[in-house]
């Protein structure tokens, strides 16, 4: 009988203590957090009451194990497991304690930032941040639980024998993976890409969607999810569309025929962007850029506030202005000539093969 209630109360008794204690704490917390409404980490801290329930009740068993009747290789494999179950779920309450803090932080700089921008790069840098944390944690833990094994501390101690052997293979065999890490943190605190900002990589037209410490996705205007190594972004050119602003001057071309009427084109430009409400108010303009024997070039440029605005501008510009000229100027369009012309007379041309 002794040897059954003894257990019993030792398990009973430490399931009471951590769910008093883990319930005392989580009544703190709302309390807190009821006084400082201004910031969401007391909330959020309470994600962390079962973890927190888990470590105390498994440290107080382990505490409180010697009163029970186990002695010798019994004693000793119960005493190993429960040292792993304290070490993960330790593990699971430091993973929710960052991720409480990670959080806190974005929520509190996105609601105070008036730079989008700014706001980007810090959330790209606390993803990064967490992301390592989260690695770390896990690596630590994982190592702690496999050194509770007399075997895995065998195998360490002659793991460190060759350690310089072993460190310049792996070194040579982990150069790509250390060269995206470096590139990761390179990206994260060196603000040359953030979450959200609009880019365009090997001709594709994306905004980037995650970030981590070695690849990159960038979610394309077609829904296409593009998955690159970060290190392709310190060691190849691309376009960011989001640095520095998002205001942008975008170009729409025509190739029209020599008799373009070009101050009607340039009016009918202005009346299409200033009726746009893509239109950020501040240039327009309609210049001639090149000229063949055929045809002329004509750019019409227009700015918007963001490369979305500029897109949906630039197609509004091109296909009201080619309705136009088919409609009011179709002359204008380019056209290939059959027939060769010289000088009439007064100047008028007229087709080599009239009288």
């Amino acid at each position: 009988m002794e040897a059954v209630l003894r257990p019993v109360l030792v398990f009973g008794g430490a399931a009471v203590v951590a769910w008093a204690v883990a319930w005392a704490v989580d009544r703190l917390l709302v309390r807190i957090d009821r006084r400082h409404p201004e910031t969401p980490l007391w909330g959020l801290l309470r994600q962390g009451r079962t973890p927190l329930m888990a470590v105390l009740f498994v440290a107080l068993v382990r505490g409180f194990f010697g009163s029970t009747h186990l002695v010798g290789d019994g004693r000793q494999r119960v005493d190993l497991w429960l040292t792993l179950i304290v070490i993960a779920a330790s593990a699971w309450l430091a993973l929710r304690v960052a991720g409480a803090a990670m959080q806190t932080a974005a929520a509190r700089y996105s609601g105070g930032a008036h730079d989008p921008a700014r706001a980007r790069r810090v959330r790209t840098q606390l993803t990064l941040i967490q992301r390592m944390v989260t690695a770390v944690v896990v690596v630590v833990a994982v190592a702690a639980m496999l050194l509770q094994f007399d075997g895995m501390r065998t195998v360490g101690t002659s793991m460190l024998a060759s350690a310089g052997v072993l460190g310049i293979v792996a070194g040579i065999a982990a150069q790509s993976t250390l060269s995206n890490l470096f590139a990761g943190l390179s990206i994260a605190f060196g603000d040359m890409v953030r979450i959200g900002d609009t880019v365009i990589v090997d001709g594709e037209y994306g905004v980037v969607d995650e970030i981590t410490v070695s690849y990159l996705v960038v979610l394309t205007w077609d829904e296409r999810r593009i998955t690159m190594p970060v290190s392709y972004f310190t060691n190849k050119p691309f376009e960011n569309w989001s640095r520095g602003g998002q205001q942008m001057t975008g170009t729409v071309y025509l190739h029209l025929d020599h008799t373009a009427p070009l101050a009607e084109l340039r009016a009918k430009t202005e009346e299409i962007v200033r009726a746009s409400d893509s239109w950020d108010g501040r240039n327009w303009g309609v210049v001639v850029t090149d000229t063949t024997p055929s045809t002329i070039e004509v750019r019409a440029s227009m700015t918007a506030r963001t490369p979305d605005d500029i897109w949906t501008l630039r197609c509004e510009v091109r296909e009201q202005l080619i309705a136009w000229l088919r409609d009011e100027h179709p002359y204008a369009l380019p056209r290939l000539r059959t027939t060769q012309e010289r000088p009439g007379p007064g100047g008028a041309d007229r087709p080599l093969d009239a009288g």
